[in-house]
This record gives C-alpha cells, structure tokens and sequence, in this order.
C-alpha cells in the first residue's frame, strides 16, 4: 500500500503548498484592499476639501456679482461708460464755450452771429451751466467706473478659481470614484480568494483525513502540516524492514526445513548404518566362530596351507571395515552438531516468542480494561457497537468543521476587537453616531447623484465616440470619393480636349519617357554631369539636369557641341533599346560628331557602343576622327585615287570592275 500512500501524501503536500499560498495571496489582497480603502478614504477628504474651496470661490463670484449688482443699479457698466463718454465731450464744450464767453457778452438779441449768423442766442438770454457740477458728475462716474471694473477683475480671478476649484473637484471626483471601484475590486478579490481558500481548505481536511484512516492502521494518528516528506520516509523504512525480515524469515524457515530433512536423512543413514554394524558384527561373530572353527578344521585338515597368509587377508578385510565404520561415525557426528545448532537456534526463537508474548498479553489485557472503562463488555461488544467508517468520517469531519469554525469566529472576534481599540485609540471625531449616520446618508446620495451625474457624461461621451466613429466613416469615404474625383479630373487634364491632341501628347509622352529613360541609362555610362528631363509645360522638349551646378535644369540649346552629341547619342541608344511588336532597331550609324568630344568622352561613347555590338546590335561610324582607327578592328577606308576617284578597302569589300568606276565615283560624289 506505500505507493497510494506516498501519491496521497503528495496530493496533500500539493494542496498545503496551494492553501499557503492563497494565504499569501489573501494577506496581500487583504494588504491592497487597505491601501486602496485608505486611498479612498484620502480621497474622500479631498473632494470634500475641495468642494469647500468650490463652495468658497462660488461664494464669493456670488457676493462679488451682488456687490456688482448692487453698485451698478438697474444699468449697465456700458451704459455708466457711454454717459462718463457723453459727459467728457460735455465738458469740453461746456470749456469750449466758457473760452467764448467775451465773444458771448457780444451777443445782441435779433442780430446775427458773426459765427453763425443766427438771430436767436439761447446761451445769451440766461446762465451757462456751470463746469463744476459736470465735472463732479464726471469725477463720481470715474470712480465707479473704476471701481466696477476692479470688481470685474475681482470677479473674472474668483470665476477663473472656481473654474479651476471646479476642475480639481471633477478630477477629484473621477479619482473618488476610481478609488471606490478599486476599493470594491479588491474587497472582491479578497471574498473571492477567501472563498477560494474556504474550498482549498476543505479539500485538504479531506486529503487529510483519507490519508490518517490509511495510516492509523500502520500506528500514525497524526500527521504534521509540514514536513510530509518524513512520514513517506518512516513508512519506506518500515517497509524495507518488513520486506528484509520477511526475506529473513523465508531464509530460516527454509534452512529449518533442509535441516530437518537433513536431519531425518542422517538419522535414517544412522540407523541404517547401526543396523548394518550389528548385522557387520554378528556377521563377524559368526566368521569369528566360523573362522576359529574352520581353523581348527583347517588346522586339522589343511595344515599345509599359510595361516599367515590367511590372517593377512582377513585382517585386510578386517581393517577395511573399520575405516569405513569409523567414517560412518565421523559423518554421524558432524549431523549430530548440526542438529544441535538447530535446537540451540530453535529454542532462542522460542524464547523471543515468549518475550513477546507477556507484552501482547499485557496490551490485550489493557484493551479489555479500556474496554470495560467504556462501558463494553469484551472485545466482540466493542466491535459490535462500533459506528460504521462512513459515519465516523462524516462525525470527523463535522467536528473539525466545527473546531474550524470556532476558531476562524474566534479569530475575527480578536481582529474586530484589535480593529475597535484602533478605532478607538484614533479618537477621529467625538460627534455622535446618529450624525455621522446622517452625513455618511448625505455623503452617499451625494456620491450617487455624482455617479448618476458622471453616467450621464458618460452616456454622452459614448454618444460622441459614436458620432464621431460615424463621422470618421463617411469622411474615409469622403476622402475616398476624392480621391476617385482627384484620378478621374486629373485624367480629363491630360486626355480631356475635343480634338484629342492632350491624349496624343499623354500617348507620345509615356513612350519619349520610356526612351528618355533608356536614353538616362546610356549618359550615365558616358558622363555624370547630366541628367535628361522632360520639360513640364512642354512635355514633348527635353531639358537637362546639370549635376555640377547644384541640379540646375537648363535647356539642350545651352550644350556644347561635344555635350550635344553626347546628348544625341544616348537618345540614339535609348531608341535603338526600344522595340515594339513590329518594329526592332538591330542597327545603329552615327555620321560624325566624334571629333567634338574630348580623350575621356571619346573613350566613354567607344565603350557604350562596345557594349551594344557585344548585345548584338550592329553599329555603324563614319568619321574622320583618325583615334577610331585604333579603337574599331573592323573598318572600311575610303581612299581617293587620282582623277577625282576613290578605292574602298576592307572585310567584304572585293576589287570593283574598271567599268564601275564611274557608279562608285558618282555615289562618292553624292556622299
């Protein structure tokens, strides 16, 4: 049974590794759930710190509005402007007409004004008002002007801090109720580990228990909740013991049984061989008297023959019986030994059982007196009475159960005590319960109207993600709609007109851009100062890129002679690359041009041309320049002849009749 014991064991020491470490989890969700609770806590403080400040600065926008209010009246401080403005310009005219009052005494009623010419002087027939009055008017409107508008400062600076205080108090709030979702997760985390470890745990007291009923048979009652590995250990030990004395066991009982065997083969050899003697003995008894008689007899008939002789023999015969009697008995002690050893070993054992027995007698006697203590009669009564193992599992388990449960009670009572004494040591408030209550009521409606409040924001800030996922749709396809607009006009730029010559020019412009980049390829090989673009309002012309003058794009009219054919030559080339369907450019001739290119351009035009011959292609030059020579093995020279005459000579060139002569002469002269 040791190999299920030990895999009990192990699923046992499996699950005390994982309720000691949902223990752990707990005491660190326990930990977290503090924090988060005392964050929350912080954080409760500080919104209702903060709702204060708001409270403040909404108080005082409020005062500094009433006191606004009550300066101003029933007006505006526009209006208060518009009438300091109208009293200023009054002013002035009332100062411009005080300088005018010599000229104003002038004044006679139904003649004119030498200003004016009116007959009528209003100003003349009475008093002018006095400036004084004005300019007090003026003075009391500045001041309240002034001072209405440091009360509007004062005014914006207690709006912009209640805005701010506003701000505070919603990311406050945002946080309050973060906290409280925290604080919430982990109180869950906490109920759900502890269920988890109520689980563990109950699964571990049945490992548990399964284990001990398996191990109360071997003399284990208990088993400790570390150290699990010892018990496997005490339990292989005892039975590597078991199994060697088992082994030892089997080896004497079959040592016993040989030397019983051997035994009973020695005692039937013994017996067999005193049989034999006495049979041996009487035997030579009888020859003893056989002997003395036939001696007598020989004597008294033959007294010829040699007694000695005679006796030699038979002492001969005599001899060989004893040694073999003599062996007989050797062999006969040595069993006897033998035998004694099994008895002396036989009788030790029997000793050891007798030992044992006054110790099982004195635990069967100690059991009949529990026994009768019990209340049962003998050992048949007691196990009569005995509850059946199920049951006794079940009582078992109800009874750690409950001790559990005692415990875990007790547990909490302590930590609610330790948590009360805290609480109380604390002193935090001396307010009564009845008041706390109805603030913590009033605290939580208010935190469930900010929750209803925030749902709101939220249910609107979902709204917007919405519209603006819905938005964001019909603008991608919006943009894709432009784009499609963007190909198609720009398609009706290049192939729109009525008479077809835009497509012409876009047709004829992808194949000289297709030869313009062959073209590229082949003045790259000869030079890298020039590069051949298309001109963008012309896209049939060609400019050149000009490398050396930091990518200036300058026209082909601007080229030297030797850059020109250069030029020229790589559009040669890049035409002769190009091929369609019908048409194959195979052959290349260049008629002069290469007495303008200097020793380096002269060399990188030879080898393009070389690279194009080895492609395939057949190049053909007519020049004068006389460095070709030595560059080009395969040549026909012209040579003039007198008369006006010349001689071709060369590969495939053969000695041409005197009679044509004058069809020669006439294609040199047309050359």
């Amino acid at each position: 049974e040791l190999t299920g014991i030990n895999e009990q064991i192990k699923n046992l020491k499996a699950a005390t590794t994982n309720v000691s470490a949902i223990n752990r989890q707990i005491s660190e969700l326990k930990k977290q759930f503090k924090t988060d609770a005392a964050l929350h806590l912080k954080q409760i403080a500080l919104c209702s710190t903060l709702k204060e400040k708001h409270d403040i600065a909404k108080k005082r926008v409020s005062q500094t509005e009433n006191t606004i209010s009550k300066l101003l009246g029933d007006r505006s401080l526009l209006e208060y402007r518009a009438e300091h403005s109208g009293l200023l310009r009054e002013m002035a005219y009332l100062r411009k007409i005080a300088s005018l009052e010599d000229e104003r005494a002038k004044l006679e009623d139904d003649k004119p004004c030498p200003l004016c010419g009116s007959l009528h002087h209003p100003f003349a027939e009475g008093n002018v008002p006095e400036i004084d009055e004005t300019e007090k008017k003026i003075n009391e409107l500045s001041s309240l002007i002034q001072k209405a508008e440091q009360m509007k400062r004062g005014l914006k600076e207690h709006e912009s801090k209640e805005n701010q205080a506003a701000s505070t108090l919603t990311e406050a709030e945002k946080q309050l109720v973060q906290s409280q979702h925290k604080k919430d997760e982990s109180q869950a985390n906490v109920l759900r580990s502890e269920k988890e470890l109520e689980s563990t745990a109950g699964k571990y007291d049945e490992l548990k228990s399964k284990v001990i009923l398996k191990l109360e048979p071997f003399g284990v009652k208990e088993i400790p909740d570390e150290n699990l590995d010892f018990i496997s250990k005490t339990l292989a030990a005892r039975q590597k013991n078991w199994q060697k004395r088992q082994t030892q066991k089997a080896e004497i009982e079959k040592q016993t049984n040989d030397l019983a065997a051997e035994i009973k083969n020695l005692d039937g050899i013994i017996q067999t061989l005193s049989e034999t003697l006495k049979e041996k003995q009487g035997v030579l008894d009888a020859h003893k008297k056989d002997l003395d008689k036939l001696t007598a007899e020989r004597n008294g008939l033959y007294g010829q023959k040699n007694p000695d002789t005679e006796e030699t023999r038979l002492e001969g015969l005599i001899s060989e019986a004893e040694k073999s009697e003599k062996a007989t008995r050797h062999s006969r002690d040595q069993i006897r030994h033998r035998l004694n050893e099994l008895k002396t070993r036989i009788t030790a054992l029997k000793e050891s059982t007798a030992k044992i027995k006054p110790e099982l007698d004195d635990l069967e006697a100690s059991f009949k007196i529990i026994c009768k203590k019990a209340g049962f009669e003998d050992e048949p009564t007691f196990i009569s009475c005995q509850l059946p193992s199920d049951e006794r599992n079940k009582l078992s388990q109800q009874a750690k159960k409950l001790d559990n449960k005692h415990s875990d009670i007790a547990t909490r009572k302590k930590d609610r005590e330790t948590r009360l004494f805290q609480e109380i040591d604390k002193k935090i408030t001396e307010a009564p319960l009845d008041d706390l209550k109805n603030e913590q009521a009033a605290t939580q409606n208010s935190l469930k109207g900010t929750g209803e409040e925030i749902g709101a924001i939220k249910q609107k800030l979902t709204d917007n993600t919405n519209t603006k996922a819905r938005h964001q749709q019909k603008k991608i396809l919006i943009e894709a709609q432009k784009t499609e607009c963007i190909r198609w006009d720009a398609l009706h730029s290049l192939i729109g007109s009525a008479d077809g010559k835009k497509y012409r020019n876009f047709a004829q412009g992808i194949t000289f851009e297709l030869m313009v980049s062959h073209a590229n390829r082949q003045l790259e090989k000869m030079t890298d100062r020039y590069l051949l673009v298309r001109d963008e309002d012309q896209p049939l012309e060609l400019n050149v890129v000009d490398n050396y003058q930091a990518g200036e794009i300058r026209s082909t009219k601007n080229l030297s002679g030797g850059e020109s054919f250069i030029v020229s030559l790589s559009l040669a080339l890049g035409l002769s690359k190009m091929a369609s369907r019908r048409v194959r450019v195979d052959s290349l001739f260049l008629d002069e041009g290469f007495g303008s290119l200097d020793e380096d351009a002269l060399e990188s035009a030879l080898e393009t041309l070389a690279g194009l011959q080895q492609d395939g292609k057949l190049i053909g030059i007519i020049s004068h320049v006389s460095a070709l020579k030595e560059r080009i093995s395969t040549l026909i020279s012209v040579h003039p002849v007198s008369g006006g005459k010349s001689v071709i000579s060369g590969p495939g060139c053969e000695r041409i009749k005197e009679e044509n002569y004058q069809v020669l002469q006439a294609v040199h002269g047309q050359e």
